[in-house]
């Protein structure tokens, strides 16, 4: 495997920056076909899969959405052209005789709270696959928490029991709305090697 250029990893991680305002430019159906295309390639335990993604993105699902969002987090929830809601199901184990076709996996999730863990950290993982994934097709992202996450699964997952984690508003950022670079830790603060 090559390394990426320098314009890519620009793209991917030191330019990309968190989007708060939004240019009124639609995000087509197609171009979020193609993000989830790229996005489920990304590595889970025992190929689970366990994420689910709710793309809100028309007038209707919005207005559904707005009571759920914090009042700091509504208009430009609102403004952005789709919302996703990053969530994870709860019974992704019955699936894994189709992911994981080799062996019957569900056994190893019959416990509770293996079943949760598993389901919440992978599904986390497949929520930064889908920023990184969004940014590699030009789209701007606005990962959030500051939602009412009961609120969202009464009104979105009554009938499939999905979790809601957490929240990524994705279109074309308006500069105007984007903040300088927070500091990051440096390695030593962050990193240990043994």
């Amino acid at each position: 495997m090559s390394r990426l250029n320098d314009d890519a990893l620009d793209q991917l991680f030191r330019e990309a920056r968190t989007a708060n305002k939004w240019q009124d430019k639609p995000v087509g159906e197609d171009v979020l076909h193609a993000l989830y295309d790229l996005l489920k390639f990304g590595p889970t335990s025992a190929n689970c899969c366990p994420a689910r993604f709710l793309f809100v993105h028309t007038p209707e699902g919005k207005k559904r959405l707005s009571p759920a969002m914090s009042a700091g987090n509504r208009d430009k929830t609102m403004a952005a052209p789709v919302n996703v809601v990053v969530a994870y199901d709860p019974h992704f184990a019955d699936e894994l005789p189709f992911l994981f076709p080799h062996q019957d996996a569900r056994p190893w999730f019959a416990a509770p709270e293996v079943a949760y863990q598993t389901a919440f950290r992978n599904g986390s993982l497949q929520g930064a696959y889908l920023i990184m994934a969004a940014r590699s097709l030009g789209l701007d992202c606005g990962p959030m928490s500051g939602f009412d996450a009961a609120k969202i699964e009464a009104e979105f997952f009554a009938d499939t029991g999905w979790k809601a984690n957490f929240m990524v508003n994705l279109g074309y950022a308006d500069p105007s709305g984007t903040m300088e670079r927070l500091p990051r830790l440096p390695f030593d603060k962050a990193c240990a090697m043994v």
